[in-house]
């Protein structure tokens, strides 16, 4: 995975422009985020992963950290419930996995070899949005 070079950079260093420091009055979720920005992507945790992915932040660089946690554990609990981190990821804009086609496919296997079972634990809709992600033609295609 050589996607993962940068782990002792933040995403301030590798996506540029800097961001400007969040407003004074900024919700909490984006002052989490300028916050998540700021930290070295090694440290970064599944549940930062999650939200840098629903916010659509910085995805060349977060996907694929979320892949490698999902790789390991692919019903990962991040923050709400089990196989959020994946299900996060699989909900990421086609457009970025173009620029990640190896990982895709890599996502695309792990998805494919989770038992039924494991999928009926998962919140409404989540099955049929993991058999879109892999019935979606190749990023390259």
């Amino acid at each position: 995975m050589d996607h993962l070079l940068h782990l002792d950079r933040t995403l301030d260093e590798l996506d540029l422009p800097r961001w400007a420091p969040p407003a004074a009055d900024a919700t909490h979720l984006v002052r989490k985020v300028h916050g998540l920005r700021r930290v070295p992507l090694g440290e970064l945790g599944p549940a930062d992963l999650r939200t840098l992915i629903a916010q659509q932040v910085a995805l060349p660089f977060i996907l694929p950290l979320a892949v490698r946690a999902v790789l390991e554990e692919p019903l990962l609990e991040a923050s709400f419930y089990e196989g959020d981190l994946l299900l996060t990821a699989v909900s990421a804009p086609a457009s970025a996995w173009t620029l990640l086609p190896d990982l895709r496919a890599r996502l695309c296997t792990v998805i494919t070899m989770l038992p039924e079972t494991a999928l009926v634990d998962l919140p409404r809709g989540s099955a049929t949005a993991l058999h879109r992600f892999v019935a979606q033609p190749d990023a390259l295609s």
